[in-house]
């Protein structure tokens, strides 16, 4: 790992946007991600309420609401497209009975490194876990990160997972590798939050050469997970550290299928 002194600056999202297409087969396999995994829940029946028993973990099944964060990340780790079951259920997997608001902010590394598979790694996640993450009380952020960083959507911006694709994926690969600032800007984004549960979800191949040390970014936030990217170069003990300093899992991702 590489650390500098380098001055990281945070960016308008307008700054970053190409003005040309992405690539089309990473565009089609995106939205085709965002639009199976896209939960479509049933009103609340308010004279039928979940049960009195123990909590458990189950896959989603139209009338939960309650994202189990740890266990879908699992899922999607083995199973990044995810979809639907013959039995009417998902790759989505919540907690029955418990009722919580939480937020979530998706920290996405868009440096020179995050090319060829990794993008599709990037856009196959980010496509899961934003139509994961779209239910009644739940809070998104989503922020992008390179030598700088820029919050792509805030907590409180209305987005479709379609949308947020869309968008993410017409910020070109570029620069150095800062996962400092990236935390940085993302921990801000989810102070705002007076949710129960805050969580943090850093998609990255850490190879960090940009910037101060991230370990001590880690440490601030109340979960942070970390998803990394092993196709090609990657820092796997700077990966677990931060994991592990942010209280959270480390997840590798081979493939986005």
């Amino acid at each position: 790992m590489l650390v500098t002194t380098q001055q990281a600056t945070q960016k308008e999202l307008s700054e970053l946007l190409e003005e040309t297409a992405p690539d089309p087969t990473v565009v089609s396999m995106a939205q085709a991600i965002a639009r199976r995994l896209a939960v479509r829940r049933r009103p609340r029946d308010a004279r039928s309420e979940r049960g009195t028993g123990a909590l458990a973990s189950v896959p989603y099944a139209y009338r939960s609401d309650d994202i189990d964060l740890d266990k879908t990340i699992e899922m999607l780790a083995e199973h990044p497209v995810g979809g639907w079951g013959d039995d009417g259920t998902s790759d989505v997997i919540v907690r029955e009975r418990m009722s919580s608001r939480r937020a979530a902010v998706l920290i996405v590394d868009v440096s020179g490194s995050m090319r060829g598979e990794k993008v599709r790694i990037a856009a196959a996640t980010v496509a899961a876990l934003s139509a994961d993450l779209s239910g009644a009380g739940d809070q998104l952020a989503l922020v992008a990160f390179w030598s700088d960083a820029a919050v792509v959507k805030t907590l409180t911006e209305p987005a479709t997972p379609t949308a947020l694709l869309d968008t993410l994926l017409r910020i070109p690969a570029r620069g150095l590798t800062n996962v400092g600032f990236g935390l940085s800007v993302a921990h801000a984004e989810l102070a705002r939050s007076a949710a129960r549960r805050r969580t943090a979800i850093l998609l990255t191949d850490a190879v960090h050469n940009a910037g101060p040390d991230p370990r001590d970014l880690a440490r601030r936030f109340p979960e942070l997970h970390v998803l990394l990217e092993t196709d090609g170069e990657h820092d796997l003990p700077l990966g677990r550290d931060l994991a592990r300093l942010g209280h959270g899992t480390l997840t590798p991702v081979h493939t986005h299928r």
